[in-house]
């Protein structure tokens, strides 16, 4: 239930109008008792912000979801910042009137916050994202999804301020290069999920610092295009692995396929989606080691893997439910 609901009127008098007012505030307040309010998809989620934010109690408040509500601007978050100073999670994903200058005063108003998710934002700058993490320094988790107007500078920011990061979604960051990712594996190696979907321009000068992050679960690196087996090679140092995305890395063959059936035995997804470099050898390695643990298969458009339909899959991978990842 969300924490606002919109408000009730009635045509037989005021009795019942207050009745559902009342209502309505005893599960706004039961929710700031659970310290979280939710008003993710709301069409009139402004209004209802600023309802539960001036009407309630908010001291204890630790959790806001605004994740596709509408009608959230710079004067909504900025009244987040004035009235909550306890958060420690914000999703602000899809609230694209947002700009730098609420997100600084939010992250100043909160500086205990662990994760912050904003993506699908094109306001949003390198300068947001510093003041953000020098000033939240035990940010753990990290969206900025989509956020195509942040550089280099911002995972120079992270590498340098919020060590302790353990999740980080930078797909479609398109300015990002080597130079801001290598940068960030080699401080940040508690990192445990890493999304660079359809970040194009990482070289393998990069991929090859992944051999650092001991605990690391889950990558996707959909459409890196410069990704080689040498690159594989040091991911697949990733022993930890349980989900891998590998969809249009057209550079990898058998060689990278085979260094990760040696070593990453805990796979349950595995996307080669259009890899032609990928053969019936490789697979056949990759059923030595994960046979059992595999559960999602996609070898899509992998042309040259001859015994691919699922019954030649399920033959190798008993466990296999979905076979395309990537759609």
């Amino acid at each position: 239930m969300r924490c606002m609901e919109e408000l009730r009127s009635s045509s037989d008098g005021g009795g019942e109008e207050t009745v559902a007012i009342q209502e309505d505030r005893k599960a706004s307040a039961s929710c700031l008792e659970r310290k979280k309010l939710e008003l993710n998809g709301l069409p009139d989620g402004g209004e209802q912000l600023k309802k539960a934010l001036l009407e309630l109690e908010c001291d204890n408040l630790v959790e806001i979801n605004l994740e596709f509500a509408q009608g959230i601007t710079d004067e909504h978050v900025e009244l987040i910042a004035e009235k909550v100073h306890t958060l420690e999670k914000i999703n602000l994903n899809a609230c694209q009137k947002v700009t730098d200058e609420s997100i600084c005063q939010v992250a100043a108003a909160n500086p205990k916050l662990r994760s912050f998710s904003i993506y699908w934002n094109l306001r949003i700058t390198d300068e947001a994202l510093e003041f953000l993490v020098q000033t939240c320094t035990l940010l753990t988790e990290l969206n900025l999804s989509g956020c195509k107007g942040i550089t280099d500078k911002s995972l120079q920011a992270v590498a340098k301020h919020c060590r302790g990061i353990q999740s980080l979604n930078l797909t479609r960051c398109l300015k990002l290069t080597d130079e801001g990712l290598i940068s960030l594996l080699e401080s940040c190696t508690s990192l445990r999920e890493l999304y660079l979907y359809a970040v194009s321009s990482f070289t393998d000068e990069a991929f090859k610092k992944f051999s650092s992050l001991h605990d690391l679960r889950l990558l996707d690196v959909c459409g890196a295009q410069y990704l080689s087996d040498e690159g594989v090679g040091a991911i697949a140092e990733c022993a930890k692995l349980v989900s891998l995305n590998l969809t249009w890395c057209v550079r990898v063959t058998d060689v990278g396929l085979k260094a990760l059936a040696r070593n990453c035995q805990f796979l349950e997804i595995l996307s080669l989606h259009g890899l032609l470099g990928v053969t019936d050898d490789g697979i056949g390695e990759l059923a030595k080691s994960c046979s059992r643990t595999l559960h999602t298969l996609d070898v899509s458009g992998c042309v040259n893997i001859k015994r691919r339909s699922k019954d030649e899959l399920l033959e190798l991978f008993p466990n296999l439910t979905t076979f395309l990842f990537h759609s």
